[in-house]
């Protein structure tokens, strides 16, 4: 009866590890999305239990910038010290997207507008392979966390029209996403200093206290806020009004810019919330549902979405 006992509880042991094994979500890592003058550009790919057929692009925050080192840990690799996006993802996976989570080329060795650049090349690359992944190529979201929400900000208000006659047919199509959450977003970087004047490469002034005009352009095309169109994706800004990296009134800004032009936009306030305030949610019930919110507005905007 013992040995019978013990046979027992090792199959229900047996039975509770395979549970749990099927209970994790599927992740396939350093899939290529592209290569650079033979620098793979990497993503790894986060697979819900239950697909509901949308895929989103997320992108972590870094502040455009990455160590010089062969050993330096990759953007998208940074979950337990670096951007608070990747607390959104379980929420995300159980909610039903699958999850394409990229580096991207960073400063200072490469500055603006190579990380735009990767983030395109990541949607059409994610386009391309949208029936292998089991999503909707018409329907793809993104989402981003302070340097991040930069960048997926920027896909949605950039046209992002594919080269017709690019050898590569991948580079052929659109790099525009249906819907948009920005945390923590810089959106005019106009007001240029520190990590910004690194990412863009050029002081706005000329050595003897005056614009130049170039970089004053340069950081205009590299301003979100510049590009706001009608047409722009749906926008979801989610700011902490206490953040003393990012001040909260650029979203408000890039608000009222999307309001003007008739674009899809809503503003979360998250009173009193930091820079890092979703790492900061757990002990603040009475903030908003951050991760419900984003949900809520990734939901409704890719259910009616349609490729530009």
């Amino acid at each position: 009866m013992k040995r019978r006992g013990l046979f027992a509880e090792t199959i229900v042991s047996i039975a509770l590890v395979a549970n749990s094994v099927q209970a994790e979500p599927r992740l396939e890592k350093n899939v290529v999305y592209g290569m650079y003058s033979g620098l793979a550009l990497l993503m790894d790919v986060h697979y819900p239990d239950k697909p509901n057929g949308y895929g989103l692009l997320l992108i972590p925050g870094s502040g455009w910038h990455a160590p010089q080192g062969y050993d330096a840990i990759g953007l998208k690799d940074g979950a337990e010290c670096c951007s608070s996006l990747f607390v959104f993802i379980p929420s995300l996976l159980r909610s039903g997207y699958t999850l394409f989570i990229i580096n991207h080329r960073a400063a200072p060795r490469f500055r603006f507008p190579a990380a735009v650049e990767d983030t395109q090349r990541a949607v059409r690359f994610i386009r391309s392979h949208a029936k292998d992944y089991g999503i909707s190529a018409e329907r793809i979201g993104a989402v981003g966390y302070s340097s991040g929400a930069h960048l997926v900000t920027m896909l949605g208000v950039l046209d992002g029209s594919g080269n017709s006659t690019d050898p590569d047919p991948v580079n052929r199509l659109s790099a525009s996403v249906q819907c948009v959450v920005a945390n923590a977003l810089r959106a005019d970087l106009r007001s240029a200093s520190g990590a910004t004047i690194s990412f863009v490469g050029q002081p706005p002034a000329n050595a003897i206290g005056g614009q130049d005009p170039i970089a004053t352009e340069a950081y205009r095309v590299a301003s979100p806020i510049t590009h706001v169109t009608r047409t722009s994706a749906p926008l979801l800004l989610i700011h902490g009004d206490a953040d003393n990296a990012i001040p909260f009134q650029q979203s408000e800004a890039m608000l009222a810019a999307m309001q003007q032009a008739g674009a899809p936009v809503k503003l979360i306030r998250v009173p009193g919330g930091g820079h890092d305030f979703a790492r900061e949610v757990s002990q603040h019930p009475e903030w908003p549902d951050v991760f419900g919110e984003s949900v809520r507005w990734l939901d409704d905007h890719l259910k009616a979405a349609t490729a530009k």
